[in-house]
C-alpha cells in the first residue's frame, strides 16, 4: 500500500495537471502525455532517492511538453499526446547518462584539439 504522503502528492499533481491543461494556449494532450511519461520515468528508477526522482518528475514534465510540438513536427507522429508521452520518458533518459560522461572530460582541452 502506498504511503499517505505519496498519495497526497500523487493527486495534488493529478489534480494541477488537470487543471492546468484548461487554460486556454496550454496543449492539454501535450502536458498529460508529457505528465504520464515523466511518471513512468520516475516510478521505474527506483534507484534515486525521493528528492531526486521529484527534481527528475519536475524536468521530464516540462520538457516533455515543450519537446512535444518539435517531435510532431519531425517525426511520423500526429498526436501531442503521444509525443509529450515519448518527450516525458526520454527525456532524462537519454541526457542524464551524457552528463555523467561529460563529468570528467576537460572542455578545454577538447576544444583546442588536444587528446590526452
Amino acid at each position: 500500500m502506498a504511503e499517505p504522503s505519496t498519495t497526497a502528492v500523487t493527486v495534488v499533481a493529478t489534480t494541477g495537471i488537470g487543471l492546468a491543461a484548461m487554460f486556454p494556449g496550454v496543449d492539454g494532450n501535450a502536458l498529460i502525455g508529457a505528465f504520464a511519461g515523466a511518471t513512468l520515468f520516475v516510478m521505474s528508477a527506483r534507484e534515486l532517492t525521493l528528492w531526486v526522482r521529484g527534481v527528475y518528475l519536475l524536468i521530464s514534465l516540462i520538457m516533455g511538453y515543450l519537446a512535444a510540438p518539435e517531435l510532431v513536427s519531425h517525426l511520423p507522429i500526429q498526436a501531442t499526446g503521444v509525443a509529450g508521452f515519448l518527450g516525458g520518458l526520454l527525456c532524462i533518459t537519454v541526457t542524464a547518462p551524457l552528463v555523467r560522461r561529460l563529468e570528467g572530460v576537460d572542455l578545454i582541452r577538447l576544444i583546442k584539439g588536444g587528446t590526452k
